[in-house]
């Protein structure tokens, strides 16, 4: 059950907004038609997963049902005298199986249709994935309901493409298909674009690390995805869609469940959720609330404190839905999360293990708020959708600075961010050989990062720098099936950005820095092209090939006490890649792919001389990546997964002048004088290395994972699944002062739930091993050329929780 969906696996949509227990009612009104349509429909509806076991019964008509129906009452109405019948295999899913002696006749090829429609929303069309030209990977909701709070890190877990930074809870970096910069968050944006639902949750901040409850699923598209999704998105995307209020029923549930951390503390955390109808089939509230407390498990042999990282967790949602009529649809809402780390989470590399030490405390918080507008219609055949949100976040960090025994030095950073942004778009699913989506956005984003270096007890003065950007967008693509079997897509984004930056500082060495750079706005106009194919040539066997772009725009960093100018980067990546699940039989499924991305003026937050992050350019790069995964059902209860990926990266051609952010303020030598290149013992400076890999991502890494579901003749059902995950070998950073090795170490964990009806009792392990390893080699920036931190694995985790819906 921690396992991700295989591609081909379910014949359900994903995106199920409600429960699906048995004898709950629903409103359905589904139109006569074949039976594909109609099952589809009733799994966006109900939320239960309905699959069919013989192809050819995919393409029979089936009657109109309309009604208050449970989910079983449906399928049975719908079913009468299609020579099938529905099989409930447990508490969410259905079968809809042949009768005996009464197997359709496979459909014709001009008939033939994939018996499993998942529905790839992030598309901004609502493709098949069997039209989706492109890598994806879709995580069910159920996947995070009841194992406790979930975060990105457990989407890493699960899709072996995705890797994490682990600063801490609230302020890492995401990466996708190793399109990753430096683990540093400073002034360049993110390369992996995050959304809740159609909005967007970050541009050039943190991962805000959003708790998982309530989602109906998680989408991670791999990239650059430029045409739909615009700057940031050179990596990919990764798309939370929540569970939408229901108009019909008061619903809700609740979990709470109580942990402990091998060589650490206790934990506890707790959810909640209520469907509340305001109006009877006209309005709805639906409110998720949480709240979780994580054990710590380093100790600081400085000052004698024990399990000194404990975090903390409080947020919730809550989105009205109302419904007034004639196809209309309005959602408003708000996020809210408070993240509290009490002290980092790194250890020294040669004290003993889960140990450092450090003279000072070091904790930080993330502070995340957003308010969004969401306005849809649908058209007939085609769908209006027009969306909006305000988000506000800040990080604050502390970082232990002390350098001379007693002279006790604070490293302080505050990142604060405002975006606002908005998109329409009208789209035609594709239908008849030919669909298509336009639209138009507005983004502003400002992002103010100051920064103190200095004594604990006294607050010298800050330097900062402030970013602000604003894009207007107008994008579009289009497909279309000249020959069955043969689809072609095409697409293109034109962007105009405005790029305003100035220097924060009361002083005069930032002044004067500032006379060498022009600091005024300026403007830059991209169009992003994308194109992609896919065929058929076989019954389940789908080739595809794809082009896209994606950029970042450039801004202001401070380095060496000084202004510097970083520019837009810019990546594009050729993907070929195949996916085969034999039609009515989803036993097997298998997807591939292989992608080249050339990336062209890397951006990446770097340490200047003085040891403090600045964001530059480090020069171009080019990555090859291969990935394969596999799904096996041997049996309906018991599903086997795999895959892995492999990356091979390169900084090709370093930007000398960028590396050594010369000819720009030193205020050691004067203005316009060079810095030199940082030189670690042996005499290699951070320039002299031609060739090297592209940080924080892991040369080779995979998973397996095992599922096992039953339900037994009283009624009670186990779930149980184990997985292990491989990180291999990566850099901290691109040269010798960021080239600290890390990763090289297996991650697993098993869960196991026992229930009945609405209730249920879960016993969970994290890192069955108890391994140590090391997940990120970065505990302060001031001490990192030591090379002597590094981040360990949470140890064995065993948490038991308890989950009931009502």
């Amino acid at each position: 059950m921690n396992a991700r969906l295989p591609l081909f696996a379910a014949a359900a949509a994903l995106i199920a907004p409600a429960s699906a227990d048995a004898d709950v009612r629903h409103s359905i009104d589904l139109n006569a038609g074949p039976l594909a349509a109609s099952v589809v429909a009733l799994s966006r509806v109900t939320g239960a997963s309905i699959r069919v076991g013989d192809a050819g019964l995919w393409q029979q008509k089936v009657p109109a049902v309309q009604g208050r129906l449970t989910v079983d009452q449906a399928l049975h109405r719908m079913l009468a005298g299609s020579g099938a019948h529905p099989e409930r295999l447990g508490t969410t899913s259905w079968q809809i199986a042949a009768n005996p002696r009464q197997v359709a006749q496979a459909p014709s090829s001009a008939e033939k249709q994939d018996a499993n429609p998942i529905v790839v929303s992030a598309s901004k069309r609502g493709t098949l994935l069997r039209d989706f030209p492109g890598t994806v990977s879709i995580l069910s909701g159920a996947d995070f309901a009841t194992d406790g709070p979930a975060d990105s890190d457990n989407i890493a877990s699960r899709v072996a493409s995705v890797t994490s930074t682990h600063l801490g809870a609230g302020r890492d970096k995401l990466f996708i298909r190793g399109v990753a910069d430096s683990g540093l968050v400073g002034q360049s944006q993110a390369t992996v674009g995050q959304y809740l639902g159609d909005v967007r949750l970050t541009y050039n901040a943190p991962d805000p690390d959003l708790k998982l409850y309530d989602v109906a699923s998680v989408e991670v598209l791999e990239g650059p995805q430029g045409t739909l999704y615009g700057a940031g998105s050179p990596g990919g995307i990764i798309r939370i869609v929540r569970r939408d209020p229901v108009l019909d029923r008061f619903e809700g549930s609740a979990t709470l469940g109580v942990s402990t951390v091998a060589h650490g503390a206790a934990g506890v955390d707790g959810s909640a959720t209520l469907n509340l109808p305001v109006v009877e089939d006209h309005a709805a509230l639906r409110v998720v609330g949480y709240a979780s407390s994580d054990g710590g498990y380093i100790d600081n042999l400085t000052t004698g404190q024990k399990n000194i990282n404990r975090v903390h967790t409080e947020g919730g949602r809550a989105m009205l839905r109302l419904a007034p009529g004639d196809g209309w649809t309005i959602d408003v809402g708000g996020t809210a999360q408070d993240i509290h780390g009490d002290d980092s989470q790194y250890a020294d590399r040669d004290s003993p293990s889960l140990t450092r030490h450090s003279t000072v405390a070091q904790p930080y918080d993330d502070n995340y708020r957003m308010g969004e507008l969401n306005i849809a219609r649908d058209l007939g055949d085609l769908r209006f959708t027009t969306s909006g949100a305000l988000v506000r976040q800040t990080v604050n960090e502390r970082f232990d600075a002390t350098v001379t025994p007693g002279d006790y030095r604070l490293f302080r950073q505050r990142n604060h961010t405002t975006l606002a942004s908005t998109e329409s778009r009208l789209s035609r699913p594709m239908r008849d050989g030919f669909g298509w989506v336009i639209g138009t956005s507005y983004l502003h984003n400002s992002a103010r990062l100051t920064r103190t270096l200095g004594p604990v007890d006294a607050t010298p003065p800050s330097t900062g720098v402030v970013n602000i950007v604003e894009e207007e967008t107008l994008f579009g693509e289009a497909s279309v099936e000249p020959l069955h079997g043969l689809t072609l897509t095409g697409g293109g984004r034109l962007t105009h950005s405005r790029l305003t930056g100035h220097p924060l500082d009361p002083g005069q060495l930032l002044a004067a820095a500032a006379k060498e750079v022009d600091t005024s706005s300026r403007s830059e106009t991209k169009f992003l092209p994308s194109f992609s194919a896919s065929v058929e040539p076989g019954r389940g066997v789908i080739l595809f090939a794809r082009y896209q772009q994606g950029f970042r725009p450039g801004g202001l960093g401070i380095g060496n006490y000084m202004i510097q100018r970083f520019r837009s980067d810019r990546v594009a990546t050729m993907e070929t890649g195949v996916r085969w699940a034999p039609p009515g039989d989803d036993r097997f499924s298998l997807a591939a792919s292989v992608a080249h991305t050339d990336w062209r003026h890397v951006q990446a937050d770097f340490l200047d001389a003085l040891g403090l992050p600045v964001t530059t350019n480090i020069g171009d790069g080019r990555i090859w990546s291969f990935d394969m995964r596999a799904v096996w059902r041997p049996t309906p209860e018991l599903r086997l997964e795999g895959s892995f990926i492999v990356n091979n990266s390169k900084l090709t051609r370093p930007d000398v002048e960028g590396l050594r952010a010369i000819r720009l303020f030193n205020p050691l030598q004067g203005a316009g004088q060079p810095v030199p290149a940082v030189t670690q013992p042996g005499g290699l400076s951070a320039v002299q290395e031609v060739e090297q890999q592209l940080p924080n991502v892991a040369e080779l890494g995979g998973r397996v994972g095992v599922d096992y579901r039953h339900v037994f003749a009283n009624g009670l059902e186990l779930s149980t699944g184990g997985w292990a995950r491989y990180i291999g070998k990566s850099r901290l950073g691109v040269g010798p002062v960021l080239g600290g090795t890390e990763g090289n170490y297996v991650d697993t964990g098993w869960s196991a739930r026992l229930g009945r009806g609405r209730s249920g009792v879960t016993l969970g392990v994290t890192n069955l091993l108890d391994t140590a390893g090391n997940r990120f080699a970065l505990g302060t920036p001031l001490n990192v050329q030591s090379g002597g931190e590094i981040t360990p694995l949470q140890p064995r985790t065993v948490r038991l929780g308890f989950d009931t819906h009502f």
